[in-house]
């Protein structure tokens, strides 16, 4: 695509939307002065990007028919085969549809993106391959990720897999079906609020955000740099353990990463909990939307972690319950600044940037009414509070972040882990079609409030399935220091080893 230069039409409007005020010698000179630098963006446009080598044959693959996809979890079937031998030969893995797996389309849950093929494939999806794993091909996100529930696709709701008509969670909806269902042996998903949590919550499997830093963010469609995480969706500890060895760690592209810490997971499998200290937090009890049989069956599990040898006791920590506030500016910001108006990356960071999505992702603009509720919420909301403020909430949240990280971190000094629900309640019925946007938007965010602060404070948690109520799962969250997954999945093992 040509840069051109402005038409002094063009140059005016501007200069009116910098609030300048040019005369017509003005707009004359300003365009001579240009032509230099218009002359060095084509000189840009005319050489070749730096993307990865695509290392591994494939095909686009195919949608799969309603009849082969009851739950409408898949988005492609596209079989990408692995190397001959690695930590996971023989082992199935599906990808979140925000990830880029080239050659395959990806649309993350929104029909203004459809029809966009990546051309490199995400750092994780080349670890994933090089250590033996099988691709399955991309299951369905929400809308651009924006929604812990599961009904905001343009292709239609992801379904809960124990109970059809009700939420899958989400963001990563697809990744916990297809896990569930035992369609695959593993997932990766996408988590900015809890959105590799909560559908291991609602779905009843295992769950981990890492640490912000220890896995590579790269070739995965960002929604905002300082809240995106990925990690491994599985149903069992050990997998979930094995799959976070292949991914973690620097790849020389993602400015996340500072010096991780990255240890051999399964290493930590088989250890006792005695000698653990576990902290009950007691806000995360208390959430507006919290359900007592949640909160009962949570309480349950924690007792059976004293019974196997840890010491479990409640601690108060009500910076928890503000968190909520410090994500929204944080969020939405990222919404709108990265995502929408920053045609999906923004700038700013040195980082790799996919400039052919973020070419195709600008037609959003043309087919703006196509957008989901909540992604029409958060772009008009965050730019009118860019219009009128600028970015300075968005500063402020960020800078108080550091007192909620700090809140938790002087727990985590006489503590070892952190517990409470995951989720509040169990998976909601899905809004109807002619649900009130109301619903739908709530319906979307209420799932998230104990999942969110550790967006923000960058701790790494896990949800594990601990119960049913009425068929539905139960998940329960543990948090941990900063690098210290295995100590969560010493604690986790230990847990799943001890009863169904």
């Amino acid at each position: 695509m040509t840069v051109t230069l402005p038409t002094p039409d063009q140059v005016r409007a501007v200069a009116d939307q910098c609030g300048l005020s040019l005369t017509d010698d003005d707009v004359a000179s300003f365009r001579g002065l240009m032509q230099g630098s218009i002359d060095a963006y084509n000189a840009v446009a005319a050489m070749p990007d730096e993307v990865p080598a695509v290392k591994y044959p494939r095909t686009p693959g195919h949608r799969p028919a309603p009849a082969d996809n009851p739950y409408n979890a898949w988005y492609r079937k596209a079989v990408v085969k692995g190397a001959a031998d690695g930590k996971l030969k023989g082992r199935t893995v599906a990808l979140k549809d925000n990830m880029m797996l080239a050659g395959v389309p990806m649309m993350n849950g929104s029909s203004t993106l459809e029809g966009y093929v990546p051309d490199f494939d995400a750092t994780i999806v080349t670890r994933m391959l090089d250590a033996g794993a099988d691709i399955m091909g991309k299951v369905h996100s929400e809308h651009f990720c924006i929604s812990g529930a599961s009904h905001t696709n343009s292709i239609g709701p992801v379904h809960n897999p124990h109970r059809m008509g009700y939420s899958a969670g989400g963001s990563s909806s697809g990744s916990a079906v297809v896990v569930a269902r035992g369609e695959v042996d593993m997932a990766v998903g996408g988590d900015q609020g809890g959105s590799v949590r909560i559908p291991a919550s609602f779905c009843g499997i295992y769950g981990m955000k890492p640490t912000w830093g220890l896995v590579p963010y790269t070739g995965i469609m960002p929604i905002e740099v300082f809240i995106d995480h990925t990690g491994p969706m599985t149903a069992n500890v050990a997998d979930n353990a094995l799959l976070l060895e292949v991914i973690a760690g620097d790849d020389g592209y993602d400015p996340r990463i500072k010096a991780p810490r990255v240890e051999t997971y399964t290493e930590a499998l088989g250890g006792s909990v005695k000698g653990l200290k576990i902290a009950l937090v007691k806000e995360g009890f208390e959430q507006p939307t919290a359900e007592a049989a949640v909160n009962d069956s949570v309480r349950a599990a924690a007792r059976r972690f004293a019974d196997l040898g840890a010491s479990v006791e409640m601690v108060s920590i009500p910076m928890h319950l503000v968190a909520p506030a410090l994500w929204t500016p944080i969020g939405i910001g990222g919404v709108t600044q990265t995502m929408m108006h920053g045609d999906g990356y923004g700038q700013g960071r040195p980082d790799l940037y996919a400039t052919s999505l973020m070419e195709f992702h600008r037609g959003w603009r043309r087919q703006a009414d196509s957008l989901s509720e909540t992604t029409k919420l958060f772009l008009m909301l965050g730019t009118h509070i860019n219009n009128q403020f600028g970015p300075r909430y968005y500063g402020k949240a960020l800078n108080i972040t550091r007192r909620l990280t700090a809140a938790y971190d002087a727990a985590l000094q006489r503590y070892d882990l952190l517990l409470m629900p995951t989720t509040p309640m169990t998976a909601t019925p899905l809004p109807a079609p002619t649900a009130a946007r109301e619903v739908y938007v709530s319906r979307a965010v209420e799932p998230i409030a104990n999942t969110l602060p550790f967006n923000l404070t960058h701790h790494p948690a896990m949800s594990i399935p601990c119960g049913m109520i009425d068929g539905l799962p139960v998940g329960l969250m543990l948090v941990g220091r900063h690098f210290d997954e295995a100590t969560i999945y010493r604690a986790a093992h230990a847990f799943e080893q001890s009863g169904d």
